[in-house]
């Protein structure tokens, strides 16, 4: 139960702070992506069920504040969480590496998606443009911004961890 807790703060601040801070902050119209940071690093420090449900909540969330259509994120950060899930048992908390190369990943696989479904079906087909200043930069800011949030959550985890056992 207080997993649930501290995943539904977290998903709520994550939101709350790209929303809000982090568009005050932007660089050249560049927010980093703390839904996806959020939600890969619970799908591989939970597993998959937990990234899912994170991933859901989370594009959901964008959806209903930012979203022309219900679900269309919702779908996309609930397949992402899941995926991050699958990487459960190569997950170390010592290394670093794994993270941050899964939540470029992810960050880099939602940014594509977002342009296949959302410009280049409408006929925009300048891609060179969107990587370069859409994605390039996104990517940097949020791997930037990783650096910093995931060893909180990381350590907010292990106490987690060690009260469930210790309450087991």
């Amino acid at each position: 139960m207080l997993k649930l807790i501290v995943s539904t703060f977290f998903i709520l601040l994550s939101f709350l702070l790209q929303g809000t801070l982090f568009r005050a902050l932007s660089l050249s119209g560049i927010v980093p992506n703390l839904m996806i940071i959020v939600t890969a690093s619970y799908g591989f420090m939970r597993g998959r069920r937990s990234g899912l449900l994170t991933g859901f909540i989370s594009g959901l969330l964008i959806d209903i504040f930012f979203g022309d259509l219900l679900g269309y994120y919702a779908l996309i950060y609930m397949y992402i969480g899941y995926i991050n899930g699958v990487f459960r048992k190569s997950f170390f908390p010592e290394d670093i590496k794994l993270p941050l190369f899964l939540i470029m990943g992810s960050d880099f696989v939602f940014n594509i998606i977002c342009y296949i479904l959302s410009f280049l079906l409408r006929g925009r087909l300048n891609f060179v443009h969107y990587f370069f200043h859409i994605i390039i930069p996104e990517l940097v800011y949020t791997i930037v911004i990783t650096c910093i949030l995931y060893p909180i959550l990381l350590r907010i985890e292990g106490k987690l961890e060690w009260k469930e056992k210790e309450g087991a």
